[in-house]
């Protein structure tokens, strides 16, 4: 006589396991998963002394220890630098990144500083090239030297939207940037944040391209949004750069 299974507590059906991976768009007729994931950092500093010396130090430093990295000049401080790092294992900030920056002459601005993730939203059709590959290509193309990074939060409000009425609003916003990046205006970098921003930001973008006024100009444009004027939170501190050194 085989025996009735039990019956989980409270009527509940058993939860299915977590699964944090990354999806992609099916390839061959099979769903693309991922667990591979890039962090980025942005740290912004003032510089006690000259910004061109400090920048070629750090510059030098990071390189020697083969430390992938971007400094930026900053657009809107004269003394102002920022240092923008990357790896898929978190800890690299702290063991590989962490000792060129604790500097004499180097204060922090901690308002700027932007930690974040890659994600997916389930239509990439190469997975770990959108994850990995794409924005390593883009903060490295030496023709692209403008940046805009900045952090976002959404209203509590877009999370109780259907998965249906999302998407479309998401869609609204992907369109605009692949227009602008389809002619070599302005590219993008999505990054999510969620626990790992000071301010409870949930999302970092970066916009990069050749010129600056493209950059400002797509901004612009996503105010026009659904997503931007009836479920935008708050958005910056702006950060904009302009790239004086890469080491790859």
């Amino acid at each position: 006589m085989s025996e009735t299974p039990a019956k989980p507590a409270h009527g509940h059906e058993p939860e299915a396991p977590l699964d944090v991976r990354e999806r992609g768009a099916p390839l061959n007729g099979e769903p693309q998963f991922s667990d591979r994931r890039l962090f980025m950092q942005l740290l912004v500093f003032e510089c006690a002394g000259d910004p061109a010396a400090m920048v070629s130090a750090v510059g030098a430093s990071l390189r020697d220890a083969g430390v992938p990295s971007v400094i930026y000049e900053d657009a809107n401080n004269p003394r102002g630098i920022a240092v923008l790092t990357w790896s898929e294992d978190p800890a690299h900030f702290v063991r590989a990144v962490r000792p060129h920056l604790a500097r004499e002459g180097l204060t922090l601005r901690p308002e700027f500083t932007m930690l974040a993730r890659t994600y997916s939203s389930g239509f990439e059709s190469d997975l770990n090239f959108w994850l990995v590959d794409r924005p390593i290509k883009t903060v490295l193309n030496d023709a692209w030297n403008w940046a805009v990074w900045y952090p976002l939060r959404r209203k509590g409000a877009f999370n109780r939207l259907e998965p249906r009425e999302q998407g479309a609003i998401l869609r609204e916003h992907g369109t605009i940037g692949h227009r602008y990046g389809s002619v070599d205006l302005a590219h993008d970098i999505r990054l999510a944040c969620h626990g790992l921003d000071a301010n409870d930001n949930e999302f970092v973008i970066g916009i990069i391209g050749r010129e600056l006024y493209p950059l400002s100009h797509v901004v612009q444009s996503m105010r026009k949004t659904r997503q931007t004027a009836e479920f935008m939170e708050h958005m910056g501190p702006f950060f904009v750069g302009h790239a004086v050194w890469r080491n790859g």
